[in-house]
């Protein structure tokens, strides 16, 4: 059976499942299988003890992210290289995280121009992180790249 885990308490060493069949099973620590602690909203499998509402075997789900189609390494490097700075290579590659964090640093690096000419040193590291970006993606061999940036998800270097 599949669900979701819905607390967990690690006084009492006991939690919550909230079944895909819409029950809630009760589980005790030793039934998670996992190494890490259960979270709530983690997506489990698990059975169910015979005559009880109690989850036993438990094992935490691992949802992967889906697995995008083949990106250019070229297209890739040269963003980097000329628009790495505003994040415009990581938006290209899938890591809308990582992507917005470049170019929230960029806009505050121009804010700190305007106010107090320091944005100058956050804009020039930004631009190196962008060259040095699209180099090591130029550089890379495609299989490579896929593998690291496509598939394996890598958000820097």
């Amino acid at each position: 059976m599949r669900g979701r885990v819905l607390n967990y308490s690690v006084q009492e060493n006991s939690g919550l499942i909230s079944g895909d069949d819409g029950r809630r099973y009760t589980f005790e620590g030793p039934q998670w299988r996992e190494q890490d602690l259960p979270v709530p909203g983690a997506h489990v499998d698990f059975q169910i003890a015979e005559g009880a509402e109690e989850a036993v075997s438990i094992y935490l789900v691992r949802e992967t992210a889906p697995v995008a189609g083949p990106k250019s390494r070229v297209v890739a490097g040269v963003l980097a290289l000329f628009l790495g700075w505003l994040g415009v290579h990581k938006f290209y590659l899938g890591y809308s995280g990582q992507g917005a964090w470049l170019l929230v640093l960029a806009i505050l690096g121009f804010a700190l121009i305007l106010a107090f000419g320091i944005g100058a040193i956050v804009l020039g590291v930004l631009v190196i992180i962008g060259i040095v970006e699209g180099i090591i993606y130029l550089t890379k061999d495609e299989a490579a790249f896929q593998e690291q940036y496509v598939k394996g998800r890598k958000p820097w270097f």
